[in-house]
């Protein structure tokens, strides 16, 4: 007998179909194929939010569906290995994947994000496309990162520690697959930030309107420190973003129920 399985793409028609009968969300893992230093692979983007998806989609009755790879990656050229898709191009897949989805029947479809720069398109992709899904139906981001408590974020994911091809990103594909990661070509590096009032603000006008910010604000591509990276120290950092996504579905699900139907 066939196994049962989270994954919508290794479903048979009728095991969407039964699927279908008892629950309605969907959740689409995006992410990004571009460098992450030089001791990471291009895929992490996609390898993490995958793996976060299919431990979240058992918790929340969802199925996972075929990742997203190539995203909005231009902050990263210069770097060798990254593909990128222009940005009408990736808003205009996510706005189709979310109306090929609710056609098939889903409701709740979350893409989960792994790359940050994706974040505002697929708002404004769920947007653009929402006269084009039956009533009812909500398509909305989140990051696997967003519902991290604030102790969390500092030991795992922030400025202080790095927010790209650091530690926890680096540990968490080391946890996935050890095989993936060069853990004797890792490097620390921080970018040259000066002190400046709100850096979520310059972080918005410096690396998503300029193309190749990246790779002008970083030599080798880390933002961090992964050279202590640990398949210990991922599957700890796997654990608290699986359990961060949750809060996170559950948090926006509780909010759409509060609201009034006007």
């Amino acid at each position: 007998m066939k196994p049962p399985t989270v994954f919508l793409g290794e479903m048979t028609n009728p095991e969407v179909e039964a699927f279908l009968e008892r629950s309605r969300t969907v959740i689409v893992p995006v992410g990004s194929v571009e460098q992450h230093g030089p001791h990471a692979p291009l895929l992490t983007d996609v390898i993490v939010p995958t793996e976060v998806a299919r431990r979240v989609a058992p918790r929340v009755d969802a199925v996972v569906a075929p990742s997203v790879n190539y995203g909005l990656s231009y902050p990263h050229v210069g770097f060798t290995g990254g593909v990128h898709v222009r940005v009408p191009t990736f808003v205009a897949l996510i706005g189709d994947l979310a109306a090929s989805l609710a056609a098939i029947g889903f409701r709740r479809i979350a893409f989960l994000n792994g790359h940050y720069d994706n974040t505002y398109a697929i708002a404004y992709a769920c947007a653009d496309a929402a006269d084009r899904l039956p009533k009812g139906t909500r398509a909305f981001p989140v990051n696997y990162w967003d519902g991290m408590t604030q102790p969390e974020a500092a030991e795992f994911f922030d400025p202080s520690n790095g927010l790209h091809a650091n530690a926890g990103e680096t540990s968490a594909v080391m946890a996935i697959n050890p095989d993936l990661v060069d853990l004797d070509n890792a490097n620390q590096e921080m970018p040259p930030f000066p002190e400046v009032t709100n850096a979520a603000a310059v972080h918005t006008a410096f690396f998503f309107s300029s193309p190749g910010s990246v790779y002008r604000a970083t030599h080798s591509g880390t933002w961090g420190d992964p050279r202590q990276s640990s398949v210990e120290f991922g599957r700890r950092y796997l654990d608290v973003i699986v359990e961060a996504t949750v809060r996170s579905l559950d948090d926006i699900a509780r909010t759409e129920a509060a609201m009034p139907d006007r």
